[in-house]
């Protein structure tokens, strides 16, 4: 499991980060907002923990824009030190899944996220989401921006690699291993399918998910200058 911080206060920040990795759990953090929708938005997480009260972007708008404009439905935990019904409010109707107010125990933060997660995966759908982009794979069915897309087989083969690896490149040779195994066709296959599929996934839409890495491979992902 793999958890992401933003938390402004080095020490919290360390305390906690150093506690989730005893449990068990990879941890990445950041320190500011920006950075911390960055990481977000480019890198997959199982959950989030959140400040309230950050510098750059303060915990609300960013749990807004991962909900609303990334359409990133990963967990949220929100931590402030901010104890009111009208707070708390606005950090659930912000997006939050859970809120916990400073100070508090690890051990406390630990049955949180537990108890988070143990509701997301009885609630999973095995839907993968990459920021407008989302496959229903119970389905077979592929939506951006609400739009109804359709894809090959292989162009659904091709998608569900990408989105289960981003934003880390997919090589070419693995995809080609995926499509073909050892019977690789004699001519540039590969390359025609991804143009296809990105016909589909990017060209009725104003930026790019899908992203070659020329003579390597291909990724998934949104761009940073995109966030």
């Amino acid at each position: 499991m793999r958890i992401l911080i933003i938390e402004d206060q080095p020490e919290i920040l360390q305390n906690i980060a150093d506690y989730l990795e005893l449990k068990g759990y990879l941890v990445d953090c950041a320190y500011d907002g920006l950075g911390g929708l960055h990481l977000a938005v480019t890198q997959s997480f199982d959950l989030i923990i959140l400040d309230l009260m950050l510098p750059g972007m303060d915990g609300i708008t960013l749990c807004k824009r991962l909900r609303q404009d990334a359409q990133i439905s990963t967990p949220i935990i929100m931590l402030t030190a901010r104890d009111s019904v009208d707070d708390k409010l606005a950090g659930f109707q912000a997006g939050a899944d859970d809120y916990l107010v400073k100070p508090f125990s690890l051990p406390e933060l630990h049955a949180r996220i537990e108890a988070v997660l143990r509701r997301g995966q009885a609630g999973l759908q095995n839907i993968l989401e990459i920021g407008g982009l989302s496959y229903d794979m119970n389905n077979l069915e592929v939506t951006r921006e609400g739009k109804d897309l359709k894809l090959s087989p292989i162009g659904l083969k091709l998608l569900e690699k990408l989105m289960k690896s981003s934003p880390h490149l997919v090589r070419r040779e693995v995809l080609e291993e995926l499509l073909w195994g050892e019977d690789l066709p004699g001519s540039d296959s590969l390359r025609s399918h991804i143009h296809i599929l990105r016909q589909a996934i990017d060209k009725p839409f104003n930026s790019a998910l899908l992203h070659t890495v020329h003579g390597i491979g291909f990724c998934l992902k949104v761009s940073a200058n995109e966030i």
